[in-house]
């Protein structure tokens, strides 16, 4: 249980390291295609979040689905991010990028997609080994952040890698006021299924990784739906069987002051016209100024809740067996 908490505890220094790190030469590049994968790929989406109203477009390519049409035409910058180096999606994203004749930067521990950096030039940021990819997050996000800023998509992030990394380290204290409201919010989704709800890019972003660390951490199932889109399609899912859902599911809104307006009043409706089905347990606010501590401050919330969870439930958060067994059964095909 320790060894997945000590990992959540390092975020701090993650971030800091990111902000030290020398960085490779690289082109300015409006274009940037990220490809990665789980634990890895939570960064791309990451930092399509941080450049949701910045100038150009960053878009994140997951699976082994050949690239998009549009890179024919703007050539974009392809960054591949795998911790291990040997995810074979991103491999194969990065094959065809360097088929293409696309400029490609890579950000890994090891492996094939260090051998194909050396071999092709690559520019390459290394990233420290010894952790699971998923608890790796600072540091991926971190460079990521760097890489956008030495894109010039974002500005300079070394204000921003601080002050997230002092966010977290106090989010994830004993004692904080957010470790408190993270064990009981834990407490209330023990024995349910956690449903956590965003409402715009950043909210959003952190949506999807409380949902996948409660996947892996706590190894219980969960969901994540974004705002407004959720309101005309979801929010009537929950008319037939209120009998079931109030007692097995819960949900968890996350906030951000990026989010439109608007989605206050859906929040507060939404909540209004289904409480009686599915409890509505907590709204999480993100904090702090810049748009990476906001995004950091729900994440590390959320990496406690899914630590806590599997506390509650008995299970060690650090071994994801299925996934392990997957890769194995793939390699035997």
């Amino acid at each position: 249980m320790s060894e997945m908490l000590a990992m959540i505890r390092t975020l701090g220094d993650q971030l800091r390291w990111a902000r030290d790190i020398e960085m490779p030469a690289l082109a300015p590049s409006s274009e940037i295609l990220i490809g990665g994968m789980g634990g890895s790929g939570i960064a791309g989406d990451f930092g399509a979040a941080l450049s949701d109203r910045a100038p150009g477009r960053v878009a994140v390519r997951k699976g082994y689905d050949p690239l998009p049409g549009w890179v024919s035409r703007v050539k974009p910058t392809v960054v591949a991010i795998s911790y291990s180096g040997n995810t074979e999606e991103t491999i194969s994203l990065v094959t065809a990028a360097s088929d293409a004749g696309l400029p490609i930067v890579t950000i890994t521990t090891g492996g094939q997609l260090e051998k194909m950096s050396s071999e092709k030039g690559w520019p390459s940021i290394a990233v420290p080994k010894g952790l699971q990819p998923r608890a790796a997050v600072g540091y991926l996000v971190g460079a990521i952040s760097r890489l956008l800023a030495s894109f010039g998509v974002l500005a300079d992030q070394t204000a921003a890698l601080d002050e997230a990394a002092d966010l977290v380290e106090a989010t994830t204290s004993d004692g904080s006021e957010a470790w408190s409201m993270a064990s009981e919010l834990a407490k209330s989704l023990t024995g349910r299924i956690s449903i956590i709800y965003g409402g715009g890019a950043i909210s959003g972003a952190a949506a999807q990784r409380w949902k996948t660390q409660i996947n892996e951490n706590a190894k219980m199932p969960a969901w994540w739906s974004l705002l407004p889109e959720l309101d005309h399609n979801e929010v009537v899912s929950w008319e037939t069987l209120p009998s079931i859902t109030r007692g097995l599911l819960g949900i968890v809104a996350l906030t951000d002051r990026s989010d439109h307006p608007r989605i206050r009043a859906r929040l507060d409706h939404s909540s209004a016209l289904t409480q009686s089905a599915v409890p509505w347990l907590a709204e999480i606010p993100a904090v702090g100024d810049s748009d990476l501590a906001r995004l950091m401050s729900l994440t590390a919330c959320g990496d406690l809740v899914s630590w806590m969870l599997a506390k509650e439930a008995g299970v060690d958060p650090v071994p994801v067996e299925t996934i392990e067994k997957l890769k194995r059964l793939l390699v035997e095909d």
